[in-house]
């Protein structure tokens, strides 16, 4: 296995950035969250994706000069068109304007629409939770799921993201829709390995384990069924009402590449206006310790709560570097080739 350390990788990923023609300041925040999501075990949405969001800016469907602008300010509320800007960019700007906001009102909300593609969604949380704030954020996407019964696309995965600060380790869900995402596939495909669950369908309509498999036919699995179906459809219709943006069916109609002219919602909330700092981390830290003493299932080794393995895998890819996957890694060094 390949490791690159992280300065390495920023630069290479800032160059290829700056080649397809990024400012060089909005390059070298975008090379960082692409190096942190890999440097974190997220590697579908960080250096795999530079390519993607490469070809994305060579479209049209990124314009890299854009900044957002306010469409509506409600006392603890904005409303910002994301103008098509770089995703990365554009959540940073709301998380930050939300925590904020929260800083003053104690509860902020900032909702985008126009936007592209976040990227890893669960940056965002982290961001929050650095600042010490909590944290609830959500996009909507075109549509890349099956809703529940049904065999074609209809509905988006709609990623979601929950944070809460903590001094040992802030806890932090992100999540798609999805059982697994797209991203995710393609890294287990990539491995050769199979899925630790089925997480969709094949060409006969059986579940299965095999990435490939669900990668050609779309039908990838709604966590939880029906229930995370109709989670997806509620984040949905939540991300275009508190935006005045776009649904997923016309995202789809768009036609602006993955998360083209999408919505976004993000929540900041500043805990310790509704509870002594002690209170807080005495909730958390209960509640890390009931999960930890649980009677761990067969072959479970550790029980994890949520952003501890990312903190874990953090450590280790900071100390050896970040793993990569060859052809990747060759792919965008081709990007960033000068000259």
């Amino acid at each position: 296995m390949t490791r690159i350390p992280f300065d390495l990788m920023k630069s290479t990923i800032k160059q290829a950035f700056l080649n397809a023609g990024m400012p060089e300041a909005k390059a070298d925040i975008c090379a960082q969250i692409h190096t942190e999501s890999s440097r974190d075990g997220v590697y579908s949405h960080g250096l795999n994706r530079v390519e993607r969001f490469v070809d994305y800016i060579g479209k049209g469907w990124v314009d890299v000069h854009a900044e957002p602008s306010l469409e509506n300010s409600l006392s603890n509320i904005e409303i910002y068109n994301g103008n098509l800007g770089p995703g990365i960019l554009n959540a940073l700007f709301a998380m930050n304007r939300a925590t904020e906001i929260a800083a003053k009102h104690g509860l902020g909300m900032v909702s985008l629409n126009n936007t592209t593609h976040w990227m890893r969604g669960g940056a965002y949380g982290w961001q929050a939770a650095g600042k010490g704030f909590a944290a609830i954020c959500w996009t909507n996407t075109e549509s890349c799921m099956p809703v529940w019964g049904g065999k074609s696309e209809a509905i988006g995965n709609n990623p979601f993201i929950m944070a809460v600060p903590r001094k040992e380790g802030h806890v932090v869900l992100d999540m798609a829709m999805s059982q697994y995402s797209y991203g995710k596939l393609q890294v287990t495909r990539l491995k050769d390995q199979k899925l630790p669950y089925p997480g969709g369908f094949d060409q006969e309509g059986n579940l299965t384990d095999n990435p490939g498999e669900i990668e050609l036919t779309r039908r990838i699995l709604p966590m939880g069924y029906w229930k995370g179906s109709g989670f997806a459809v509620m984040l949905d219709l939540f991300s275009a009402l508190l935006s005045g943006g776009l649904t997923t069916a016309k995202i789809d109609k768009a036609g602006l590449g993955s998360c083209g002219s999408c919505c976004q919602v993000f929540i900041a909330i500043d805990p310790l206006r509704f509870n002594s700092g002690e209170f807080v981390e005495q909730a958390i830290a209960d509640t890390i310790a009931q999960i930890k003493l649980s009677e761990m299932a067969e072959g479970v080794n550790e029980i994890y709560y949520p952003g501890e393995q990312s903190l874990k895998t953090r450590a280790e890819n900071l100390k050896s570097g970040i793993p990569v996957n060859d052809g990747v890694w060759a792919k965008v060094m081709e990007l960033a080739t000068i000259g």
